[in-house]
């Protein structure tokens, strides 16, 4: 059974809403997406729209280069999976983007995490939350708690969660003057 890798990245990204998240948490990293390829050109999540507006959020296809990322600090582990899993996987992503007008930032949900209340909401996630969901459904982990209960520090104690790399998001490309547009299929 040949292995592949799957990437969760943990960022901080220093905006008003995750200084917030910070006060609660007192951890380094407060955003997660998931990445299909190492070189993190197709990352998703579920966050703001807009980078203007962090009240419009859901499904979204992050750009690690623009406005919101550009400065993170982050965290970037890898997992090994099956090909059945990450095939699963990208199914689950494509199946969301597909359908991401359906899908809302789950505003509620975080705010019932701090209170330790468990609000589901059809079609609503918070970042890590949807993290938890989609490796719970396709079977890569599970966990001992809801993904409503999921932070992104529960992330990096996944079994098999491997660091990759730690500091700056943009000195994780290295120097280079690559400056492509990062768009397309994955």
């Amino acid at each position: 059974m040949k292995t592949q890798e799957v990437y969760i990245l943990l960022t901080d990204t220093s905006t008003l809403l995750t200084k917030a998240i910070k006060l609660y948490t007192k951890k380094p990293y407060n955003h997660a997406s998931i990445s299909l390829d190492g070189e993190l050109q197709h990352i998703y999540s579920f966050g703001r729209k807009r980078a203007n507006n962090p009240f419009i959020g859901g499904f979204v296809k992050e750009n690690p280069r623009g406005e919101i990322m550009r400065e993170a600090n982050c965290a970037i582990y890898s997992i090994r999976v099956t090909e059945g899993q990450k095939r699963r996987i990208k199914q689950f992503i494509l199946q969301m983007e597909a359908e991401k007008n359906l899908y809302r930032y789950n505003f509620i949900g975080l705010i019932a995490f701090a209170f330790h209340k468990q609000i589901d909401r059809k079609r609503a996630y918070f970042c890590s939350q949807f993290i938890a969901v989609l490796l719970q459904e396709c079977n890569v982990t599970s966990f001992d708690k809801p993904p409503a209960f999921i932070s992104p520090a529960d992330l990096q104690t996944v079994p098999g969660m491997e660091l990759v790399y730690q500091g700056p998001l943009q000195h994780f490309w290295g120097n280079t003057q690559q400056e492509e547009a990062l768009s397309g299929a994955f």
